[in-house]
């Protein structure tokens, strides 16, 4: 669905579709907060999984378009550094929360502020209106038969091929192959996220059995990690970024966030998780970076495209990752384990994070022109 909200935004405009995901996650937290029974619990599981289909993952997507329409290529990592960071801030602050109310509260409040946020887009956010000059490097890419530079329009001929608009797998192909550089960034994606997920999907098995973590100390190192990574990305990422490039950043994230699964699978101490979670300064670049490479590589037109894309890489890695690797914790785990490495799952997880690595380090970011934007307009 990633692919497919993205591209709809390009045509419908931003505001349009983040209204969609942001209505449809109201109705779950809404169900828990009237009531946590054990039907409504189920009521609640049939409900998010539905709206998943449209809510997950695809806010951020979104705002990392919006984002792309209104600020210049020059200034864009700093920008996504900003708006990741406030998540992080967000993530932190809602862990945080937690701490001090009841399991009722918690859902009344979510709903509360999911309906504040709804409110927020539809009256005061403005949507994207992107203006800018007649570079030819901004035309779409996957789109057929338009003239150089320009998009679509709402024009009688343009309505008459909506459907014909929509993306396809075939589409997405040809995005990828539209730029060695955009493919690269795709695999980066791909194994970035795969070793992520990976990671959350055994640590808290792994540090149960090794040291016996309970529910405060895995918010414990969510929070760290949390704080950390908003305060690099608030602060620390504006300033490196235009100096040294998102390319270079990117490696430099995916090296130090393989350094601390590997750290974590390899945890003598009940202190070295600690230690771990405070690599986050660094490794929080790496999305946000890449992120800002993809943008580039695209027109205006297509920055729904091409971040739809990315998500949907990065949903497929979410899918995967926790049926690969979640076995693997369990064996190692085990008492039938191969050979005695409880953090073996980890370390696997780690190569995978390596293989992220290896491949930013190869990747080629052509130089791009701080005025490169494109001269279409968001449908409204």
């Amino acid at each position: 669905m990633m692919p497919l909200i993205g591209n709809l935004s390009d045509k419908y405009g931003r505001k349009a579709l983040l209204t969609i995901p942001l209505v449809f996650t109201i109705i779950p937290l809404a169900i828990l907060a009237y009531s946590r029974s054990r039907n409504f619990f189920y009521l609640y599981y049939v409900f998010r999984t539905l709206t998943a289909i449209f809510c997950e993952g695809s806010v951020h997507c979104l705002a990392l378009a919006y984002v792309a329409d209104n600020v210049p290529a020059g200034r864009r990592a700093s920008a996504f550094g900003i708006l990741s960071g406030i998540g992080s801030a967000a993530f932190v602050c809602g862990n945080l929360s937690t701490r001090f109310l009841s399991t009722p509260s918690t859902f009344q409040v979510a709903t509360a502020v999911a309906v504040v946020a709804l409110a927020y887009m539809r009256f005061f956010l403005p949507d994207s209106v992107v203006v800018g000059d007649d570079d030819p490097l901004t035309a779409p890419i996957v789109s057929k038969g338009m003239p150089d530079g320009a998009c679509p329009d709402d024009d009688s001929a343009n309505k008459a091929h909506a459907f014909k608009k929509t993306p396809s797998l075939g589409d997405t192909v040809a995005l990828l192959r539209s730029s060695l550089t955009f493919l690269q960034a795709a695999i980066v994606a791909f194994f970035g996220n795969l070793a992520d997920v990976g990671l959350h999907a055994s640590m808290m098995y792994y540090l149960k059995a090794q040291f016996h973590f309970n529910k405060n100390q895995f918010a414990d190192l969510m929070v760290i990690s949390g704080i950390a990574g908003t305060i690099s990305q608030l602060l620390i990422m504006p300033l490196l970024a235009p100096v040294i490039g998102e390319a270079r950043l990117l490696s430099i994230a995916l090296f130090f966030n393989c350094v601390h699964m590997i750290l974590y699978s390899v945890a003598w101490a009940a202190w070295v998780p600690y230690a771990a979670a405070m690599f986050s300064v660094l490794f929080v670049f790496a999305h946000p970076c890449m992120r800002t490479i993809v943008s580039e590589q695209v027109g205006s037109c297509d920055q729904g495209k091409a971040q739809g894309c990315i998500s949907g890489i990065c949903q497929l890695a979410n899918v995967v990752s926790p049926l690969v690797f979640s076995p693997l914790t369990a064996l190692f785990l085990s008492d039938s384990a191969p050979f005695h490495f409880p953090g073996f799952s980890i370390m696997c997880v780690g190569f995978a994070s390596m293989i992220a690595f290896i491949q930013s380090v190869m990747m080629r970011v052509a130089p791009i022109s701080d005025g490169r934007v494109s001269n279409c307009h968001t449908l409204a």
